[in-house]
């Protein structure tokens, strides 16, 4: 073992990899919004066309929703069917369980929104050449450049953080060239203004609610109106001309510019969203004084100054991970389209498969930032006023695979936006779990919004209990909130934010067990997301108590709460309560087939390879069941996956790679990861005909969901690095395909951040960087004889590596291989390394 004393910046310049990936690019502008290329700063979002002779910017600000804060108890009679709901379920009689669960409802969340378009119109008679469009995700930039009779136009877009605008920059090649016109659009009622000189101002209201997509029985299921004056968010958004040689002209009908050469664009918003439960009309923020402000500030600068402070804020984020898994030849200078099609048919392009991983980076770095809301189904990036499941958070899988690849791809603070937003919907929660259940403490139902909702969603009736009325939200929240503090070491965090929140989670899953028959803990009702059993007497119903999912999610929550408590000293009679809840929980199960029983009974599916999952949560995100822990039900999750089969949506296959790589399978994660980068055109919303991936690399449910990026983002890194476990795992999952490569900047739990170079399978160098200190223990594929390191013994004295031991157990994770322990000094840098 080396130990090096230079200083931490010399680090940072180390084991960087010169090679850089090409840019995505194409030969042809975009032909639909799949095509388009997302630009983001967290806050403000634009899909770029590249079009020719109409470019068109599709514009999104984080906070435009529809609607205002949730009502609180909307459905005073809920509370009165639970007693009659168990009671069915005690009799088995399953049929009428579902028809009392289905009156314990509420209202449907609200929608996410777009903002509106900008349309920049070129008037050109003449056919375009060496038309080049592409999204640089080193710099977060996008590029579009043709030449027409002789002239070469270009086009620059980036979204500033740190100025918060919307850059376009158009170029000619001869001067006086440049003309075109830039005209606004809305779907929204608004009002356009010139607000000063080259400005041209948007204002308007988003809808006062809109319904879920899937919602047809409403004759006006989008409206604006709202007589309590509380609910319709204002918005303010602007297109202001920074800075051009050419002649200026501005009306209402949009800005003109002729003779030019150049011309630099800023484009801006803001709305009134005041908090989730504050009126965004009446009790909101001046979007004006907003707006005004991010102008003002920006058109001070210089357009090299505003792109230098962009790139160096996006780096900081982006620079911190670098992946290669070998080179692909002339496949990388490939345009994407005609990549993707040659991926389907041969494979093998690794820089592809790590250019995937970067653009998921890429995607969480421009739709979530620290002190904004969090990225929801489509990120930042949506079209339509009555999006898909209304772009909202599904939160029994959806957004909290959104957040997967925070902490390991060492983007800890982006995560915060997620866990930041828990104690809105928390708030919310507890009003739903005392006005529903007469239960104390908070959970969240299957959707959410901006606003916390947390009601079970369907109208008051109206939704399928399948999906509306599960109810274990809050438990899976809980594990971000704990998952952060494992990974950054934030004491102060977890005493004061995380800990109060779960452990106010943890009680009402407290409420919520009944004992069974045979004096186990079981959940009454439950259901496994979306999925829907036959009876041994052929009844098919959804509604049953102890699914496998709900007694791994509150293992989960009570197994953090208790290590939480422990390392807080607090709250002992409570750690108490939760340790014997614990030993006595519904046991997992192994059915006839030899599979993880997703249910309380042996039951068949209706759909065998149902593209929920749910069961294996105790897999992934879960840590109940694992190889190097529980071998027996290991083997019963594999068999689950095998029944299942490799189908499925985007986001579904995302998570079947994340399974195939914690139950240590790289080759299998790998061919779900080729099969989720398959090139697809299909539209709508018909998911039974599987996912892929579409033209611009966003990921097809279909439709676009941003969950199946971030989930293979997630998937690769869990191929490479795992820590949960009570150890940091270097590759647990590499498949034959990546049996060289390298990796820099991964993050384990306990503040690790690991470099690794390996080359036929087997690791020859890691660099450890140690944040916060603490033992170190490391399990490879293969020894290290130069590193001079010490077989691991007895449990790991580092607290964050503490592994409930579960009931299952047979193996401990140091029982094979190559296990050792590093002790390790707060900041410091190790660098092992073979003979």
């Amino acid at each position: 073992m080396k130990k090096s004393l230079f200083p931490i910046v010399v680090y940072l310049c180390f084991f960087i990899n010169a090679f850089a990936q090409a840019p995505i690019h194409y030969k042809q502008p975009a032909r639909n919004w799949n095509e388009a290329l997302p630009v983001g700063n967290g806050r403000l979002g634009v899909m770029t066309f590249g079009r020719v002779n109409e470019e068109l910017l599709q514009l999104n600000e984080e906070t435009l929703w529809s609607g205002g804060p949730v009502e609180k108890n909307p459905n005073p009679d809920a509370l009165k069917h639970l007693p009659a709901v168990r009671e069915a379920l005690n009799r088995e009689d399953y049929e009428m369980a579902s028809k009392e669960l289905q009156k314990i409802q509420g209202l449907y969340t609200e929608a996410y929104q777009p903002l509106g378009d900008v349309l920049i119109k070129q008037p050109f008679e003449a056919q375009p050449t060496a038309y080049f469009r592409d999204l640089d995700l080193q710099n977060a930039t996008a590029h579009t450049q043709f030449t027409i009779e002789g002239v070469t136009y270009s086009r620059e877009l980036f979204v500033s953080a740190p100025d918060q605008v919307i850059v376009l920059r158009l170029t000619a090649s001869q001067k006086g060239k440049l003309n075109f016109s830039a005209s606004t659009r809305s779907p929204h009622p608004f009002l356009k203004q010139i607000t000063g000189k080259n400005e041209l101002s948007m204002r308007g209201k988003a809808p006062a609610h809109a319904d879920p997509n899937y919602v047809n029985y409403n004759a006006k299921p989008v409206y604006y109106e709202d007589p309590s004056g509380c609910k319709g968010m204002r918005f303010d958004w602007r297109v202001k001309v920074q800075t051009t040689d050419g002649k200026v002209t501005a009306d209402t009908s949009g800005i003109s510019i002729s003779n030019a050469t150049e011309a630099i664009l800023l484009v801006t918003a803001a709305t009134s969203f005041n908090g989730f439960d504050k009126c965004p009309d009446s009790q909101g923020r001046d979007e004006k004084a907003l707006v005004e402000a991010y102008l003002k500030r920006a058109s001070a600068k210089s357009m090299d100054l505003i792109r230098k402070a962009h790139i160096a804020d996006y780096r900081k984020y982006f620079d911190r991970v670098k992946l290669t898994l070998g080179q692909s030849g002339e496949a990388a200078h490939l345009p994407m389209d005609a990549r993707l099609a040659r991926y389907a048919q041969l494979g093998n392009d690794p820089e592809l498969e790590a250019l995937y991983f970067d653009f998921g980076r890429y995607l969480l770095i421009s739709s979530s930032r620290p002190g904004g809301i969090p990225a929801n189904l489509q990120g930042i990036w949506n079209p339509m006023t009555r999006p898909p499941w209304s772009s909202n958070y599904t939160t029994n899988i959806n957004a909290e695979m959104n957040y997967w690849p925070a902490e390991v791809a060492n983007l800890s603070e982006l995560h915060t936006t997620f866990t930041d937003w828990i104690a809105g919907a928390a708030a919310t929660g507890r009003e739903t779990a005392k006005n529903f259940y007469g239960m104390k403490g908070w959970t969240v139902h299957h959707n959410s919004d901006i606003w916390g909702a947390s009601n079970p969603v369907g109208d008051k009736g109206k939704g399928s209990p399948s999906w509306a009325n599960w109810a274990m939200g809050g438990a899976w929240l809980s594990q971000h909130l704990w998952e952060h503090y494992v990974y950054s070491g934030d004491e102060k965090y977890l005493k004061n934010y995380a800990y109060p929140l779960m452990r106010d989670a943890a009680q009402f899953c407290l409420d919520w067990l009944v004992k069974d028959a045979g004096g186990n803990w079981i959940t009454s009702p439950s259901t496994s997301p979306e999925n829907v059993f036959i009876t041994e007497k052929g009844i098919t119903q959804a509604v049953s108590v102890a699914t496998t999912m709900d007694m791994a999610l509150v293992y989960d929550v009570f197994t953090n709460v208790i290590h939480a408590s422990e390392h807080l000293k607090v709250d002992a009679e409570l750690r108490k309560t939760l340790e014997d809840r614990v030993q006595h929980l519904f046991p997992l199960q192994i059915g006839k087939k030899g599979n993880l029983q997703e249910w309380y009974k042996d039951w068949e599916d209706q759909d065998p390879q149902h593209r929920h999952v749910s069961h294996l949560f105790a897999v992934h995100p879960g840590r109940y069941i694992s190889p190097l822990r529980t071998p027996k039900y290991t083997d019963a999750a594999r068999k689950t996956l095998e029944i299942r089969g490799d189908g499925g949506t985007g986001w579904s296959k995302s998570w079947k790679i994340n399974f195939w790589a914690r139950l240590h399978d790289g080759n299998h994660a790998h061919k779900l990861l080729q099969e989720l980068l398959k090139l697809t055109g299909v539209e709508g919303t018909d998911y039974a005909k599987g996912g892929g991936t579409y033209l611009n690399l966003f990921c097809a449910h279909p439709p676009f969901q941003i969950d199946g990026n971030f989930g293979g983002t997630s998937g690769i890194a869990e191929m490479l690095i795992q820590s949960q476990d009570g150890l940091v795992n270097l590759l647990p999952a590499l498949p034959d395909a990546w049996a060289t490569g390298n990796i820099k900047g991964l993050k384990a739990r306990g503040g690790f951040e690991i470099d690794m170079t390996w080359k036929d399978g087997k690791i020859t160098r890691v660099i450890i960087k140690s944040l916060l200190g603490g033992n170190c223990r490391l399990k490879l594929p293969n020894a290290l004889p130069g590193a001079k390191l010490q077989p691991a013994k007895g449990k790991n004295p580092n607290s964050f590596y503490a592994v409930f031991e579960n009931k299952y157990q047979t193996t401990t994770p140091e029982s094979s291989g190559f296990v050792y322990d590093l002790t390790t000094e707060k900041n410091k840098i190790y660098i092992l390394e073979g003979n």
